[in-house]
């Protein structure tokens, strides 16, 4: 069993996040950079699986700049195997689209049975790149589930929407995206720390994708939000209802 987990090194939201108004990214250079949590739960399921089944391999796969080694590092350190890092500078600003035809270019050069993420990154929260990856790749996707159960030639789990729950299953090859609900993140100990040292991490550029044009992406033009002005007073003398009237009127808001 080969099972790849998708990790994105992600901003300390507990900071505040900001974007840069020069380039229109966001700001992370200011404060801590980290695994993102919801790729920890992922991994953990993986490592679990692991636990109880010998000869199973976990990678890592993790897309952004050199800075976001520390999310691989850590990964290798909790119990995965080897990891792909994908690093090119024409990749910055990267959109959900652009990321998730990325990292399909990358598992399409690997050879997996499984492939495990999280729902939503903290910092985007777009829930998107699973499911899109998976139509790149034409797998079966289970997404937002928990309960992960996986075997030599199928993968379960449920899904819980509007106060109910279901159970959802399909044949290996396949992706699934958890939730928060899932496993708890595990820390690294000094065994792990030191063993990661000599574990692999294989770096890949756009060029080492062949399906994928090294071209930059488009970056969208941001401006500062405006101060907030204040709105229009109404005084009731008697037609109040009439001045409100005509403002909504005026609006188009009626």
């Amino acid at each position: 069993m080969k099972i790849v987990v998708l990790m994105k090194q992600v901003p300390d939201t507990d900071e505040g996040l900001s974007l840069d108004l020069s380039t229109g990214l966001l700001e992370r250079q200011n404060g801590e950079l980290m695994p993102d949590e919801i790729n920890e739960r992922s991994l953990d399921v993986a490592l679990s699986y692991k636990d109880s089944h010998k000869g199973t391999e976990v990678v890592v796969l993790s897309m952004g700049p050199d800075a976001a080694g520390k999310a691989v590092r850590k990964g290798l350190q909790v119990g995965a195997d080897s990891a792909v890092h994908i690093s090119d500078p024409a990749l910055s600003g990267a959109d959900a689209l652009r990321t998730a035809a990325v990292l399909a270019a990358a598992l399409n050069t690997m050879d997996f049975d499984i492939v495990i993420a999280g729902n939503e990154s903290t910092d985007g929260s777009g829930g998107v790149v699973p499911a899109m990856i998976s139509e790149i790749l034409a797998l079966p996707l289970l997404g937002a589930v928990h309960n992960v159960t996986i075997t030599e030639d199928s993968v379960a789990a449920e899904r819980e929407e509007d106060g109910r729950r279901t159970a959802v299953h399909a044949a290996l090859p396949a992706l699934v995206s958890v939730t928060e609900r899932s496993a708890e993140p595990r820390f690294p100990n000094f065994k792990g720390i030191l063993s990661a040292k000599r574990k692999t991490v294989t770096t890949l550029s756009l060029e080492d994708l062949p399906d994928i044009a090294a071209s930059r992406c488009a970056l969208l033009a941001v401006t500062k939000r405006p101060v907030r002005t204040g709105g229009v007073k109404i005084f009731d003398d008697g037609d109040a209802g009439l001045q409100l009237a005509s403002f909504l009127a005026s609006s188009q808001l009626i």
